[in-house]
């Protein structure tokens, strides 16, 4: 809405959109309704007065004559009664009964008179009455006129009061439109108020649902919304609170190092050996290698968490081939059986690498020297596919297979080993993250068997796979 006074755009509020619009429309309907009710009325009430004054009017040319004390009059002169008679003769005279006032006349009527026209075909309204004119005898005419006062005040009576409900409508509309903008309208308003608790506090508590329409199913969303990003903040801070956690072990035992380092190398500070300095150095190094990997992975799972939608075609054999290729680089003296069948689906070659990568490293490290790695990639007929490793290991305790896919967690035989705790998790994330899952289980040999089950359909096999091969260096 423009402001006059400064032509600035001002707001209106829904609520009052909401209202106007009832209104108006309510507005046309009524006053569609009322002028077609009017008007035909209106012609209903003419053509009635029309028909009454025709009869009468015929009634009376065919009326017979009476004599008076001086001339023959016409026998309708006394019975005129709430209408005006007169006979109009070809001079121009008109004659009309005692008493009363003459019907108006006009040049046409003498045309009737004097036989040029047999009769007025309509009615004429005239000064406020509807005239006829009928021949009657030689040289004469008939005029016959009814007011049209008593017409014209049914059809004001009948427009007030047509107005009168018009305006009754249109406020009783007016009205209902707010008290239904108003109901209708609270969920929005409810909607509002939490975006802008949100905004201010940051509090993210779900609002009350009512009924099932529209808006309902609108605040549903909308707090599915609320929870996703509680849900997301929660994950934040978890992964925060880990990583700190095991970002200050690695840290501390480096600074401590490091200060003995520094300790020995001040003037009358004793002296460390070689050997000690040597040990020093390697554990340095591993700890640096240890943060490098650790940061690696929470930029990874940081990364896995934000929400990507992924349309890329993806060869599954050739993400095998790639994760088998770096896998073999890093083992040392284990030798990987491979079978697999063509799959292909849509999704983010480089995160199912990643995957797969992680559970080759991860079968590598809990496998003796000499051991075997089985990697499997077979369609299981359900419109899904399953990669699984399996490793010759010790396998996994029954205390640890519900935890081993949470973030940091490491079971009492990992903690020696090198790792962050986060490379299964990953794996989960990328499966779910592609409308599949990650399992973990025991494989025939003993050792531990985990499986990542991905969506998809079968595609022919470009490249073969060693199905045997030993460690890199062979």
């Amino acid at each position: 809405m423009i402001d006059a006074a400064n032509g600035r755009l001002q707001r209106v509020s829904l609520r009052a959109r909401v209202t106007l619009l009832a209104a108006f429309c309510v507005a046309g309907a009524v006053a569609v309704v009322s002028l077609g009710a009017y008007m035909t009325v209106s012609r209903n009430l003419h053509d009635q007065l029309e028909s009454n004054l025709r009869q009468r009017a015929q009634a009376a040319v065919t009326a017979p004559k009476v004599n008076n004390d001086v001339t023959e009059i016409p026998g309708a002169f006394l019975a005129a009664g709430d209408i005006r008679i007169g006979v109009l003769d070809t001079s121009g005279q008109i004659y009309y009964p005692k008493g009363t006032s003459p019907p108006p006349t006009q040049p046409a009527d003498l045309d009737v008179a004097r036989g040029v026209a047999l009769e007025n075909s309509w009615v004429d309204t005239r000064s406020g009455f509807q005239v006829l004119t009928l021949p009657y005898g030689d040289g004469q005419a008939m005029l016959i006129a009814q007011s049209t006062k008593p017409l014209n005040t049914t059809l004001g009576k009948l427009a007030v009061v047509l107005f009168v409900i018009s305006g009754l409508g249109v406020l009783v509309a007016a009205v209902a439109g707010t008290a239904v903008a108003r109901t209708g309208l609270r969920p929005v308003q409810r909607l509002t108020e939490a975006t802008e608790r949100v905004a201010l506090t940051g509090d993210l508590r779900p609002i009350p649902v009512s009924g099932d329409d529209e808006l309902a199913l609108l605040s549903q969303r909308f707090n599915a919304m609320l929870g996703a990003v509680a849900e997301s903040q929660e994950r934040q801070r978890r992964l925060v609170a880990d990583a700190g956690h095991e970002l200050r072990t690695p840290l501390t035992s480096m600074r401590t190092n490091l200060e003995l380092l520094l300790a020995s190398e001040r003037p009358g500070s004793p002296t460390l050996a070689d050997e000690d300095k040597a040990e020093i150095h390697a554990d340095v190094r591993a700890q640096l290698d240890e943060l490098t990997t650790l940061i690696g992975d929470l930029v990874e799972l940081a990364r896995e968490d934000a929400p990507q939608v992924v349309h890329e075609p993806v060869d599954l054999v050739e993400v095998v081939e790639r994760a088998l290729d770096r896998a073999r680089r890093r083992a040392s003296d284990v030798r990987f059986v491979v079978d697999v069948q063509p799959w292909s689906l849509l999704g983010d070659s480089s995160a199912l690498e990643r995957a797969v990568l992680n559970l080759l490293d991860n079968a590598v490290k809990f496998s003796p020297a000499r051991g075997v790695v089985r990697l499997g990639l077979r369609q299981l007929g359900d419109g899904s596919a399953v990669v699984e490793v399996a490793d010759s290991g010790p396998g996994i305790a029954d205390d640890d297979l519900p935890h081993v896919f949470e973030r940091f967690y490491r079971s009492d035989e990992a903690r020696t080993l090198p790792g962050s705790g986060l490379g299964l998790a990953i794996v989960k994330q990328v499966a779910e993250r592609h409308g599949g899952a990650a399992y973990v289980g025991r494989a025939p040999e003993g050792g531990a068997l985990f499986a990542l089950r991905l969506p998809g359909r079968p595609a022919p096999l470009a490249h073969p796979v060693n199905h045997s091969s030993g460690d890199a260096s062979r």
